[in-house]
């Protein structure tokens, strides 16, 4: 059962659910009518029965029945709609009756009991000559504690099948022209609305065999119309990540080539002999040593990256003095500025505390450094200043007078193996790999990382972390 549930169409459980709706309230309506005709039309009649038995009961004053009071009620009778009865021996009220109706008519000693009491009756039963069921309403005639008669009312209640059936020629053509407007209009509100869904569908079986360029259109607001939007949205970050993972293969096979055929070429033709002077061999074993050495980066740079973008990754947070550990990062720089004729001045506010991970920001600074003394030439200047922001921040600012660059480049800094020129040559640059792990290092931080340099004028990278506060 539910095997075959399953396995039907959206449109085929629209049907089914819509036909059960229809049933559900068809019942439910008919019930709900049975009960009101109980609850209002009967207990209406009742009550109205009651209430004329009771009146002629008024005029009853005690003692025997008069022949006075037997006129005034058949008078009634005669004007009334319902039947009454004067009947001076209750117990004989079967025999009074012009037809005989399915239950039994006559008063039982329960029912004397009660009519002593004053109470009334009432009595509902079906009448074969009248076909219908009627219902009778006892009134006592009390003399004290004797029930000297009883005033005997009765009618016949409509049937409510009778009241469907009056309706029934024009409620039939009606409900198959219904019927007709439903199927026509139904198929065609459900083909719309499975349309979208269909192509969501096929939208997904294309982009599972690899096809990211399908789009789903857009025809409502609904929640289809946003399911398909959000579809879009998907097929678009989709994509666009694929076009990453295949600029990033083919970053990692060129950086990768370049090495990889130097080690190649130079150990063949130290193996062939092709190189026979020792000076050439050691000259080429440095070449080969160079070479592994820049594959060892490159490969240590995609691994500490991966981490870094991994939602697993964790950092070890300590309390750190930011700027004893800047001045202890940059201590190591002194020998290379020397031999570089590049100057270095720092402006740090030593009560700066914040809550990081030692070795990961001293890896951002160094990465920072290692790009300013690259791309500034001789005689340049490298300026590293630390100072509190608003917010409760503080913020790291490096900035050079190197060559600079155009501010179109500025975005894209941060991005793995993007460098400012295409030609990728060792001298203008690395792997492009260390201000994406800067990026990464800033962002699991909860900092932030921004640029600013223009061409011949140098380059300022501005970063900042929040503040440890006590």
């Amino acid at each position: 059962m539910f095997t075959m549930i399953r396995n039907l169409t959206l449109a085929h459980k629209i049907w089914i659910t819509i036909s059960l709706a229809i049933i559900g309230t068809i019942f439910f309506s008919y019930i709900l009518s049975n009960y009101f005709y109980e609850k209002y039309y009967v207990e209406n009649v009742r009550k109205t029965l009651q209430e004329e038995g009771s009146q002629l009961a008024t005029n009853y004053n005690g003692g025997e029945i008069t022949d006075q009071l037997i006129d005034q009620i058949n008078w009634y009778n005669q004007m009334s709609e319902p039947e009454v009865l004067l009947i001076t021996n209750p117990r004989e009220l079967s025999a009074c009756l012009p037809f005989d109706i399915d239950y039994e008519s006559y008063i039982d000693e329960e029912d004397r009991e009660r009519l002593l009491r004053g109470e009334h009756i009432s009595k509902i039963g079906y009448e074969q000559k009248m076909g219908h069921q009627i219902l009778g309403v006892i009134i006592p005639l009390l003399d004290g504690n004797r029930l000297e008669g009883i005033v005997y009312l009765y009618t016949p209640l409509a049937n409510i099948t009778d009241m469907i059936n009056d309706i029934t020629n024009l409620w039939i053509p009606v409900a198959i022209l219904f019927v007709i407007l439903s199927i026509l209009l139904g198929r065609k509100i459900i083909t719309t609305l499975i349309k979208p869904l269909k192509q969501l569908e096929q939208a997904a079986q294309h982009m599972s065999m690899g096809n990211y360029t399908e789009r789903v259109e857009i025809t409502t607001n609904d929640e289809i119309g946003k399911l398909a939007q959000a579809f879009n949205d998907m097929a678009c970050a989709i994509a666009k990540e694929d076009e990453r993972k295949k600029e990033f293969l083919a970053n990692v096979s060129h950086e990768l080539r370049t090495p990889i055929s130097y080690v190649k070429g130079y150990s063949e033709a130290i193996v062939d002999g092709v190189v026979k002077k020792q000076e050439d061999i050691q000259r080429y074993l440095k070449l080969i040593h160079r070479e592994a050495a820049r594959m060892q980066r490159l490969v240590h740079d995609l691994l500490d990256l991966s981490k870094l973008e991994s939602s697993v990754y964790n950092l070890t947070k300590v309390p750190l003095v930011f700027s004893q550990l800047i001045e202890e990062s940059l201590a190591i720089y002194e020998p290379i500025l020397l031999e570089s004729e590049i100057s270095l001045n720092m402006m740090l506010d030593p009560e700066i505390i914040i809550y990081a991970d030692e070795d990961r920001i001293e890896q951002i600074i160094h990465n920072l450094i290692d790009n300013a003394i690259h791309y500034t030439e001789k005689g340049g200047n490298i300026s590293v200043q630390l100072k509190k922001a608003k917010n409760n921040q503080c913020e790291l600012i490096i900035s050079d007078t190197g060559i600079g660059m155009d501010e179109k480049h500025l975005n894209q800094l941060g991005e793995r193996f993007y460098r400012i020129n295409k030609a990728r040559t060792r001298k203008d640059g690395g792997t492009g790999l260390g201000l994406a792990i800067v990026k990464q290092i800033v962002v699991a931080h909860n900092g932030n990382i921004s640029f600013y340099s223009k061409v011949g004028e140098g380059t300022q990278v501005h970063i900042a972390f929040q503040v440890l506060t006590n």
